[in-house]
């Protein structure tokens, strides 16, 4: 996909700032713990053409809106994964500046998720 420069100088600046963590590292954290949030950051559409067997939804549009109501306490520990690695960057940007304390965006998104044969649900 071909991002624009003003979109790719945002998630830059976010992935200063943001804990990125790799498919394995991602996998290794939810065995470790059973409360590790794997959050999907994506459209609707795309979160219903498929998702992570173990994800629950939170579209970035809303993710604002939302977050708190879905996990109120601070230090829940949540992995968030967009399509490529982009959007989530700036989900958890947002999510730190909310007050979040243990965010992690996934390297490589669904697709790293789906190229790893990451479970998913259709």
């Amino acid at each position: 996909m071909h991002h624009s420069p003003g979109f790719l100088k945002i998630v830059g600046e976010a992935k200063r700032h943001v804990n990125e963590i790799s498919v394995a590292e991602a996998r290794a954290r939810l065995v470790a713990n059973p409360k590790v949030v794997l959050l999907d950051v994506r459209e609707d559409s795309e979160w219903n053409a498929g998702h992570a067997a173990e994800a629950v939804h939170l579209g970035k549009g809303v993710l604002e809106r939302d977050l708190e109501k879905m996990f109120p306490d601070v230090n829940t520990e949540i992995i968030m994964y967009c399509g490529g690695g982009y959007r989530s960057a700036l989900a958890c940007d947002v999510a730190q500046k909310m007050g979040y304390r243990s965010v992690h965006s996934l390297i490589g998104g669904y697709k790293g998720m789906v190229k790893a044969d990451w479970p998913v649900k259709k």
